[in-house]
């Protein structure tokens, strides 16, 4: 197995507010991580960036990689890779996620699915394009509308599809994550033990966070150990079709994402029943959201309700995150105490 040094210091105020928990290879991006691309695709053994050793290749943990890249670390010929390759793909603002997340699902799913037979599909269900639908074992799917024709299907190990969801592709269910009862999804990721109903429109959930019931989520990041309450909704166009302005934390100032641009929202928030998030809205870590009429275009870390002057409790916030875990059978360690109480300390 050959051994490399991924770089994310520098990425991560740049990737904010993905990247205020947890490192930028544990961006999802299509079906997988950063760090699942390069550990299951490409069998790279993963070095922390304090390590110094002469001989292996350090890049910028910021890359989406392909086959090209992974030659030239072969070749030993990494540098001259990063210096002539400036077409070399790199998340380098945090809407890039949702903005690209289409066309990894495609590559990531040649890439999983490659040489293997999917479980059988039950004929209960309506399916189009069957040969590029995907299901991993354990997988359930019943009386669905599976339509593989823009896109594939991945289903992955232990999730299940409900009766009446229907799905468009391309689209990826991960590990143990669920769709409920007439869900209407389209081009969109769920990360592994995540739930969503309702309507998800080019969306990814990281992982272990829940949209469960209807509202509509579209063209948005949703972090790791979310929580949207039911009838959340988020803008993702403004009423001028104008393009949309977008809070970077690295800039202190607010970039265009585009015309289109949902909520970005980072570990371990949640919004109360009938939230309305305002387009282009950007969310730190452990928010607890609740209030009339549409929310700040830009939410602090550690806030409570829309008022910017009212702050999350530390000890509550992390009696509630560790309540949160627990319905998903884990909990707090001690190194992500330490981090959010960090954070808690410079919010």
């Amino acid at each position: 197995m050959n051994a490399i040094i991924l770089d994310d210091r520098p990425f991560r105020l740049q990737l904010y507010p993905f990247t205020l928990t947890r490192s930028v290879l544990d961006i999802r991006i299509g079906i997988l991580t950063l760090r699942e691309k390069w550990e299951k695709l490409f069998e790279f053994n993963i070095q922390s960036p304090d390590t110094y050793e002469k001989n292996l290749a350090r890049i910028p943990a910021n890359i989406i990689p392909d086959k090209l890249l992974v030659e030239a670390i072969e070749k030993k010929r990494t540098d001259e890779f990063l210096n002539t390759n400036a077409n070399a793909t790199r998340i380098e603002l945090p809407w890039n996620i949702f903005q690209w997340n289409a066309e990894y699902i495609i590559s990531d799913y040649a890439g999983l699915t490659s040489g293997r037979v999917s479980q059988p599909v039950s004929s209960s269900n309506r399916v189009i394009n069957p040969e590029k639908i995907f299901l991993e074992p354990g997988a359930k799917v019943e009386h669905a509308f599976l339509n593989a024709q823009n896109g594939p299907i991945y289903i992955g190990k232990n999730s299940e599809v409900m009766e009446g969801a229907m799905i468009r592709g391309p689209f990826a269910l991960c590990e143990g994550s669920i769709v409920k009862m007439g869900a209407r999804i389209y081009g969109s990721t769920v990360g592994p033990y995540s739930t969503v109903g309702g309507e998800l429109k080019n969306s990814v959930l990281f992982g272990f966070s829940n949209k469960a019931h209807d509202g509509y989520l579209g063209d948005s990041v949703v972090g790791y150990w979310c929580n949207l309450g039911a009838g959340t909704s988020n803008s993702n166009l403004k009423n001028s079709a104008d393009d949309i302005k977008v809070w970077h934390e690295a800039s202190k100032k607010a970039l265009s994402a585009g015309t289109k641009c949902g909520v970005l929202m980072g570990d371990y928030s949640r919004t109360a029943i009938n939230t309305s998030i305002n387009t282009g809205t950007v969310i730190g870590c452990c928010a607890n959201l609740f209030g009339i009429g549409l929310t700040p275009a830009h939410i602090p870390s550690f806030s409570w309700g829309f008022n910017p002057s009212h702050q999350y409790e530390l000890e509550k916030a992390i009696s509630d995150i560790r309540n949160w875990k627990k319905l998903k059978n884990h909990d707090l360690n001690d190194a992500e105490i330490n981090e959010l109480k960090y954070i808690f300390a410079h919010s």
